[in-house]
């Protein structure tokens, strides 16, 4: 959470209470001292005043990290100063008369309390920004929201830092969480650094580092890297050691030997995955998607990517005009996704963006990872037996189509191009990571630990709809499949509904808003011209177990199947992917294919007369060699 407000105290039983009783029994004689000079007991009824524990001997701030980054300790308002010796009073005021008046351009604040001095009046009115992260610390690391907001700030500030001044990261003693969040950012802007030389850029800046060892523990994890035998947690902190002793006890952590209760959830298409991002990094995304399109962004941004239609019978007039391929089509969760160095981002049909962390390595001759490479694809859940039988779950993204490779579109490319260049430019050079056959991966990245797989779709022959992919393909999937794609092997990529790219599916359906009437009436909208628009004389019927009572559903989208014999439109699912119904043009020409009356038998017979036209005979024996070819080159090895 972000703010600026000053209202509350730091929440739990932090490090800034008074020590207990029995600790002053018999103290000793610094303890003594440092209790009557600056701790008097009468003063500590005013919570505000109290001095962080541990704070008064922790060194003020380290050396600056990546020439940028100041890790510091908590400044305290001078408010303080009464309660401190003169040498030992460390002030923002300090800071800016000490040579850092004109160094210091950022403060990022990651404590979570607003009590140890006002940026109104200690910062703002030296120019210079503030930015408050809450982050609780003690017993837990911040969360990825958090992190995902700390790198962004950075790093925006980086890219206007046209007058190189510095940013100053605090928590309370400026270690843990800040070296946390420190860590991150030098993953996220250096991708070929590892969590141990990115730890050890902290720890040589701030000795002696992050000293908690969970923390570290959750760096190795969140980057899946294997930890080094060799990796030794630094030390607590003679200073920090002494001032525990004075606090007051932590939470209870459970006894080792208890075991906690693993619930493992099983997998659905609306699961959400990964985590926000802060709304300015979004925007910047949302405006790379439609430049790498040559689409303007006005008004409301939608999800840009392209939109098959139902096949009709004038779709067939299509397909004896142009060249198609055909693959299964997945009964997945649309996401596009966009791959930067500062990790990868699922794309929902929201146009929202979230970090999920993976890694795209590019080829073997370019030691980095993809920046700014756009995918197009849909996540499905795999449903398989391992080897002893036991049923198992896996993610997967199915990659279908690209925009843009390393900044670069590649929207205007036929698709065969374009598909050629996910191949070559994003999956091979992560299977051949994955596998070993290559030796960019020096950091020990474990790919078992991604949060799903990526694979590219396969795409057939005209000609082979029938054999390949009726009866091999579908068959075989550990995912459901609801039709076919027919893509235009040609085609540039079209933004959002795309005339030329066609969807068969075994039951046509249609996304309606549903709504329980004040009467009791059953209401579907769908959208026409940005409003809810109600389908007059069309009846919806809950059949089936696993539907609760239908005003549960009042306010939700569902996927509805036309019953041809009994007129009505019956629910499959609830879409939590989406947040409108389809519009009109949708709804009219899921209609017209329904009228059409396309079934699986006809369609077969109508590509069985298109791959006998010429273009169809030639194309089909030139691109026949061609993967004779590649498949015999495969063979030996080239």
């Amino acid at each position: 959470m972000i703010t600026t407000t000053m209202h509350s105290e730091e929440s739990g039983r932090g490090s800034s209470y008074l020590p207990r009783k029995r600790h002053l029994e018999n103290p000793t004689e610094e303890q003594s001292k440092r209790s009557r000079l600056y701790h008097p007991r009468d003063q500590y009824q005013n919570t505000n005043s109290v001095i962080p524990h541990g704070w008064l001997d922790c060194p003020r701030f380290g050396h600056e990290i990546a020439s940028i980054i100041i890790p510091s300790k908590v400044p305290l308002s001078e408010s303080y100063n009464d309660y401190l010796p003169p040498d030992k009073r460390y002030t923002f005021k300090q800071l800016l008369t000490n040579g850092k008046r004109n160094k210091l351009g950022l403060v990022i604040d990651l404590t979570n309390t607003t009590r140890y001095y006002n940026p109104s009046t200690e910062l703002k009115r030296e120019g210079i920004k503030y930015v408050k992260i809450r982050c609780s610390g003690r017993d837990s690391v911040p969360d990825n929201v958090s992190v995902n907001t700390f790198v962004h700030e950075v790093n925006q500030f980086e890219r206007n830092n046209f007058s190189k001044k510095s940013v100053l990261v605090h928590c309370t003693h400026g270690h843990n969480r800040t070296g946390f969040m420190v860590v991150h950012y030098l993953m996220r802007s250096r991708p070929l650094m590892s969590v141990t030389q990115a730890l050890k850029t902290f720890n040589d800046a701030r000795p002696p580092g992050i000293y908690k060892a969970d923390y570290i523990d959750a760096l190795y994890s969140f980057y899946h890297e294997t930890k080094p035998e060799s990796t030794l947690c630094p030390q607590t902190p003679e200073w920090k050691r002494m001032s525990e002793n004075e606090s007051l006890s932590l939470s209870p952590r459970v006894p080792s030997s208890v075991e906690e209760e693993v619930i493992v959830k099983k997998m659905s298409n609306d699961d959400v995955l990964g985590d926000e991002i802060p709304y300015g990094q979004e925007k910047c995304y949302q405006e790379f998607c439609y430049k790498m399109m040559n689409v303007k962004m006005e008004g409301r941004v939608q999800f840009p990517g392209s939109h098959p239609v139902s096949l009709d019978r004038e779709g067939f007039q299509l397909l004896r005009q142009r060249y198609y391929y055909a693959t299964w089509k997945a009964d997945g969760t649309r996401y596009m996704m966009l791959l930067t160095r500062e990790g990868c981002f699922l794309i929902d049909r929201n146009f929202r963006f979230r970090r999920v962390q993976m890694r795209f390595p590019c080829r073997p001759h370019e030691p980095r990872v993809h920046d700014y490479t756009l995918l197009d694809g849909e996540m499905v859940v795999d449903n398989f037996l391992d080897g002893q039988g036991k049923p198992c779950q896996a993610r997967r993204y199915l990659v279908y189509d690209m925009v843009a490779v390393n900044g670069q579109s590649v929207s205007e490319l036929p698709f065969s191009e374009r598909w050629s260049v996910i191949d070559r430019e994003v999956i091979r050079p992560r299977n051949d990571e994955k596998q070993k056959k290559v030796t960019t991966n020096i950091n020990g990245y474990r790919y078992e630990m991604e949060p799903f797989g990526v694979r590219i779709k396969a795409f057939c022959l005209l000609s082979s709809v029938e054999k390949k992919v009726f009866n091999e393909l579908i068959p075989s999937l550990s995912h459901e499949s609801d039709g076919i794609i027919l893509q235009g092997w040609d085609d540039p990529y079209v933004y959002q509904r795309n005339e030329g790219l066609f969807k068969w599916k075994f039951l046509d359906t249609i996304d309606f808003l549903f709504e329980v009437g004040r009467d009791g009436r059953y209401m579907l909208f769908l959208l026409d011209n940005g409003r809810n628009r109600l389908m007059e004389g069309h009846k919806v019927e809950f059949r089936g177990d696993g539907w609760d009572e239908a005003v549960s559903y009042s306010g939700k989208l569902l996927e509805c199947f036309w019953d041809k014999e009994d007129r009505v439109w019956v629910p499959m699912r609830v879409r939590v992917d989406k947040s409108q119904p389809n519009g009109m043009k949708t709804f009219r020409g899921v209609m017209k294919s329904i009228n059409d009356d396309i079934t699986k038998e006809v369609l077969l017979e109508e590509i069985k007369e298109i791959i006998r036209l010429p273009m169809y005979v030639e194309r089909i024996r030139v691109d026949t060699q061609a993967a004779e070819r590649r498949r015999h080159g495969n063979r030996k090895g080239l």
